[in-house]
């Protein structure tokens, strides 16, 4: 063990052990996370060539073999349990891809969703016994996120009973789809439904895109891999031309709307109803942003624990990068805020399950909630993350750089989460959307409830500065409550803005849909201060639940820098809306530097409570044990270009340059 990280151990104020079984959600799925950890490292499949030094095409070659043993493996420990799958997936790929992801997080649920009951008994064993391997194709090459823009039509024939699907232009083939381009034999269609004339909107089909024994694409399908992206190098991503190709009636999926035999249409409950599966994906990205800040908090702490360099003081030994204020400045907040969306993830899922629940009684009164809060918070999430991320990078240094860190790869991985499942901006617009419906059902004397309750009071509710003389201040900059009450009316005051924005271009006798986009960038604002204001009011009330009184005074920490953080870096938000003084967010910026120092001797504690297995990180820089350069030096050996002492261009090119010259 290298001392410095030793002695950052032994400086801890709190169990790290406990803290671990707060942010698994009980001690027993610790140990149940544990022992299905162990499962996979002492499995001999597991260990393999690192993926850094190999070809894309081997990549993948590697991603399908993985995904077939992880599968057998599955069975052979009879883990059938969702979360545990998941938590086995994750473990077993570590920071890698598996080929058959969207099988898992896509297909699956949304069989499991929007099947009905004759359907059901016939996809999902199929399914789950991996003769069908399906993905989820929806985005085209000439649309993503506007859904209603998708071209791919299925027109029903009442004369054989079957939907023809067809690709009527370029901008309409299939484009993006994970495990589409070689690996998938079925894919879930988003199409525009027409029948008897009339066009429906999006449905879902399940269509064969490969010939079940052979493999080979079926008549009428055009199907193949996209190229290289900006990472995700071992998964197919693909596009898939759709030619007069004919599928049976029932392969619509009709839990919740359906054609009849002879063309005519019943439609669904609720026209939300047919995204479910996005919904669940943007509520699970929300704790994937977690998880992946986390990573690169642990790697980015621990390494400027073992870093030293420069000099504070002449002529004394270098200190530890983490002991520079600035370095601090980069990480902490970003600690508090890996912590802050590991807890609205829990949030998330839970709030899912609870509303897909009801769903599946009938009840379908709060899917505008989940649609708007999962959207809202997916966006929020991850545009944060994905910044803090490179900012972890950067605070590595030179050595961030090189793959060796893992930091690299853990970017290039969740970076594109910003578009996926709805590009961020589109998603921030979709819960104005919601944010501003509901305003104006509060200016018509409506009472709200969940997560936008706050507007019902924020109009009686104005907290005001004080003059600098005045002691106490209303708003206490160290009371957690009083901040999240601060918050809360910021967002309100900003949805309020946004709303008036709106109608003030109506005025200007600007039609509805101009009036929106005229006041577009108010809506977003808008929407980032609500789902700021639920991102600290749920770390808040995280707090209550914590009765260990060390662990309860470390978060109390963290909650507080994350939340004085957010006013430091939108002081003109507070200020405009006088819920703030100028003295007042001067004394933010010093007591954020005051917090800097209460959480330095925890910070590699509070990463260590994370619990990431150096097997999982796969960082170099992030190691327990804290001994970076000689397994920097180890790995890098490892190279293919170090195989030989003299590289073959030497011979072919280099060598043959000096007679010609």
């Amino acid at each position: 063990m290298n001392p410095d990280i030793l002695r950052e151990r032994q400086k801890a104020t709190f169990d790290v052990e406990k803290l671990t079984h707060i942010l698994d959600g009980a001690p027993e799925k610790t140990r149940r996370r544990r022992e299905i950890q162990s499962l996979v490292l002492s499995d001999p499949d597991f260990q393999h060539e690192d993926p850094n030094f190999m070809s894309r095409s081997d990549r993948y070659d590697l991603a399908v073999k993985k995904s077939a043993q992880m599968i057998l493996k599955l069975r052979e420990y009879g883990i059938a349990d969702p979360e545990e799958i998941l938590c086995y997936k994750s473990l077993y790929r570590g920071n890698r891809h598996e080929a058959l992801g969207l099988h898992f997080v896509m297909f699956l649920p949304t069989l499991y969703s929007q099947c009905d009951p004759q359907q059901f008994q016939k996809w999902v064993p199929l399914a789950e016994s991996f003769q069908v391997l399906g993905t989820y194709a929806q985005t085209e090459m000439g649309h993503g996120t506007h859904l209603r823009g998708l071209e791919t039509t299925a027109t029903y024939d009442p004369a054989t009973q079957e939907f023809v699907l067809n690709s009527p232009t370029v901008s309409s083939i299939k484009w993006w789809p994970g495990a589409l381009g070689k690996t998938s034999n079925y894919a879930i269609v988003l199409a525009q439904l027409y029948t008897q004339g009339n066009c429906h909107g999006l449905h879902a089909f399940i269509v064969p895109i490969r010939d079940m024994n052979t493999h080979e694409p079926l008549p009428g399908i055009v199907v193949g891999d996209i190229g290289p992206k900006f990472g995700f190098h071992e998964v197919d991503n693909g596009f898939l031309k759709l030619e007069n190709v004919r599928i049976p009636r029932d392969n619509m999926l009709m839990k919740y709307s359906k054609v009849e035999p002879d063309g005519s249409y019943v439609k669904p409950p609720s026209a939300k109803l047919t995204y479910s599966t996005m919904v669940f994906i943007r509520s699970m990205i929300v704790g994937e942003s977690a998880r992946a800040l986390a990573k690169s908090c642990t790697i980015a702490i621990r390494y400027s624990t073992v870093r030293r360099q420069s000099e504070i003081r002449p002529g004394e030994p270098e200190p530890q990068i983490l002991d520079y204020q600035t370095q601090q400045y980069k990480l902490f907040p970003l600690l508090a805020m890996a912590y802050a969306f590991t807890f609205v993830g829990q949030y998330m899922t839970k709030t899912y399950h609870r509303i897909t629940a009801d769903i599946n009684q009938g009840d379908f009164s709060e899917l505008p909630e989940l649609h708007a809060l999962s959207a809202g918070l997916k966006a929020f999430t991850t545009w944060a993350a994905s910044t803090g991320i490179e900012v972890c990078r950067m605070s590595c240094g030179g050595h961030g750089y090189s793959c060796s860190s893992a930091l690299p790869e853990i970017y290039v991985t969740f970076t594109p989460t910003c578009t996926y499942e709805g590009e961020n901006t589109v998603m921030m617009l979709q819960t104005a959307r919601y944010l501003v419906k509901s305003y104006r059902q509060v200016q018509a004397g409506q009472q709200l409830s969940g997560s936008v309750s706050y507007l019902n009071d924020a109009q009686q509710q104005r907290v005001q500065p004080q003059p600098v003389s005045a002691r106490p201040t209303v708003v206490n900059i160290n009371d957690l409550t009083s901040l999240v009450e601060v918050y809360k009316l910021r967002a309100a005051k900003l949805v309020e803005m946004a709303a008036k924005s709106i109608q003030q271009e109506l005025q200007r006798s600007k039609s509805q849909e101009d009036a929106w986009n005229s006041s577009a960038i108010d809506l977003v604002r808008a929407s980032d201060a609500h789902c700021h204001y639920v991102v600290v009011k749920l770390f808040s009330a995280k707090l209550s639940e914590i009765g260990d009184t060390a662990i309860h005074s470390v978060l109390s920490t963290l909650a507080l820098l994350y939340a004085l953080q957010g006013i430091a870096q939108n002081s003109g938000d507070f200020l405009q809306a006088s819920l703030l003084s100028v003295p007042q967010v001067l004394q933010v910026s010093v007591r954020i530097k005051e917090l800097l120092s209460q959480l330095r001797p925890n910070a590699v504690a509070l990463v260590d409570a994370f619990d990431y297995h150096d097997e999982m990180l796969k960082s170099v820089l992030g190691r327990y044990d804290g001994n970076v350069y000689e397994n920097l030096f180890e790995w890098a050996r490892r190279s293919p270009l170090n195989r030989t002492e003299v590289h073959e261009s030497f011979h072919k090119y280099l060598k043959p340059l000096r007679s010609k010259l």
